[in-house]
This record gives C-alpha cells, sequence and structure tokens, in this order.
C-alpha cells in the first residue's frame, strides 16, 4: 500500500488573516499551540530564507531540527521546510517535511488551513511503515500529523479568540 504523503485540516477563527499569520509565522511561538514542538530559535532575520531550529518532543524523545522558510505571504501564507535533524543539533541533513499555513478570510474571521507533506520521498514505503510505526508507536506519521494538526489548530484557536 502506499503511503499518503499529504494531509491537511482547517478552522475558522474569529480574527482577520493578519493577526493570525503575525503569530503563525513566529517559529519561536509554535510550541504554544503544537503537541510536539516545544518552540524555536531563528538563526536569522524573517522571511522567505529564513532558517530557524525547532526543538520537539515525542514522549521521552527529543530532538531538534533545521527549518527554511519557504513562503512569508502575510495574512496569506505561511510555509517552512524541515530539513535536518538532531538530538542536540541538526547536523544530519534529510528531506523530512514541510509545513504551510493558508489564510483565506471567510465571514466570521478566517479559515487557518495546515499542512503537512512527508518529504520522505526516498524511503521505500514498506521501510517508511515501520520506521513510522516504532517512531509514532503505531501510526503512520500520515496519521499521527493528522492529530498533531488538530490538536495545534485547536490550541491556537482558543488562544487567539481568549
Amino acid at each position: 500500500m502506499t503511503r499518503e504523503l499529504t494531509v491537511s485540516d482547517s478552522v475558522v477563527i474569529a480574527a482577520d488573516p493578519a493577526t493570525i499569520y503575525a503569530r503563525v509565522s513566529d517559529p519561536t511561538q509554535m510550541g504554544r499551540w503544537s503537541p510536539e514542538n516545544l518552540g524555536a530559535r531563528m538563526n536569522s532575520d524573517a522571511g522567505v530564507g529564513a532558517t530557524f531550529d525547532g526543538r520537539n518532543k515525542r514522549g521521552a524523545a527529543r530532538w531538534t531540527t533545521r527549518c527554511t522558510v519557504t513562503a512569508a505571504e502575510p495574512g496569506v501564507r505561511f510555509g517552512f521546510r524541515v530539513h535536518a535533524i538532531g538530538v542536540l543539533r541538526p547536523w544530519l541533513p534529510t528531506p523530512i517535511a514541510t509545513w504551510e499555513y493558508r489564510f483565506e478570510p471567510v465571514p466570521g474571521g478566517t479559515k487557518v488551513i495546515e499542512t503537512w507533506t512527508d518529504d520522505r520521498r526516498f524511503w521505500p514505503d514498506a521501510v517508511a511503515a515501520v520506521f513510522d510505526r516504532v517512531a509514532t508507536r503505531g501510526s503512520s506519521f500520515a496519521d499521527f500529523q493528522r492529530r498533531n494538526i488538530a490538536t495545534t489548530l485547536r490550541n491556537l484557536k482558543r488562544e487567539i479568540e481568549s
């Protein structure tokens, strides 16, 4: 069976796109909403091409990733590519994932769409399936990220609307 390489979900938040974009496009704040991310340290100025190191956790496991901003359109779209990983520092360069957030004005606020794309295209599906089940304690990464996205969007909505 071919693995699912992209998943997304959305939520409507009672705020304008610029306000939500300003929060989401600051990777140092992502740990406030994400069930896996603990925040980030910027390595360069903001905008397309900016890099940051994200700190992450899953159970007892901790690791750091290197990310590069791929889209920075205020009030419209923010995205980044995760392309290196390590425990204390991201020393192993490898395609991991791409994340994107889109902001669409709708009646009552903004529809926020969060999308995860698996960039491990060179991994055979069978190898990825085994790795994913070990790394997520039983799920494919697509199913795991589907749950993470729902949690992140729910937490973002709660914070912005409170």
